[in-house]
């Protein structure tokens, strides 16, 4: 059978020695720059001060979506923690027939804010990228302040409110208005469980954010952020 890969076999005796070490370094690179994309989660997600220290980056992506959309970063971190304890690519389990037959998601939820495919669209379109990636902090932040600052236009929750942006992040505006989230023994756990460990993360930020403010060579004088 004739399979057109056999012509780039990197194996093949006609091939250059130099192209074919260019092309296993290409690999390497490429294989190497996903894993950086998809970092592990934070081994003491209990502390922000921690999470931040393990990954800087976070920061500066919390600080941004701060500035643009006014959710404070510890709620962002928080509303991360509890949807997805920082794994990048979580989804729903899948439903199980007789056991072990695997079926449908319950939903399209997706990534470190678990944002689901109708919302993220309206997300892209209208803050986003078409390049906004669910998988990665920098945009999963901005998505959480984006639709914290719609939530709070559409249903004057204050953005210093965590546990009320979580109901109507879970229930969205329209639900959160009919009170959907009061017959949801499991909503309103989760809601006080964001709001605890929203006060929790700020009191720790308090103590430590100076650390990640300024941390760069180029960022002296007005390009310092305080």
């Amino acid at each position: 059978m004739y399979c057109p890969v056999d012509r780039f076999d990197t194996r093949s005796p006609s091939m250059p020695t130099t192209w074919r070490l260019w092309v296993i370094l290409g690999l390497v690179m490429f294989l190497s720059g996903c894993a950086t994309l998809a970092p592990n989660p934070p081994q003491d997600q209990s502390n922000i001060c921690e999470i931040f220290r393990e990954q800087p980056s976070w920061y500066d992506y919390a600080r941004d979506s701060q500035e643009k959309w006014g959710t404070p970063i510890a709620t962002q971190i928080s509303f991360i923690q509890q949807e997805s304890s920082f794994r990048s690519h979580v989804r729903p389990d899948r439903k199980r027939y007789l056991g072990f037959i695997p079926g449908p998601r319950p939903s399209s939820a997706r990534g470190y804010a678990q944002a689901q495919d109708p919302v993220w669209g309206e997300y892209r379109d209208q803050a986003g990228s078409t390049f906004a990636r669910r998988t990665h902090m920098k945009h999963a932040t901005d998505f959480i302040g984006w639709y914290n600052s719609r939530t709070r236009a559409q249903t004057g929750i204050s953005l210093s409110n965590p546990e009320h942006l979580y109901y109507a992040y879970h229930e969205g505006a329209g639900g959160y208005q009919r009170g959907t989230y009061r017959n949801k023994s499991h909503v309103l756990r989760s809601g006080s469980q964001v709001a605890a460990r929203a006060n929790r993360y700020q009191t720790q930020l308090n103590s430590c954010e100076a650390e990640f403010q300024c941390r760069r060579f180029y960022q002296v004088g007005p390009f310092c952020r305080r």
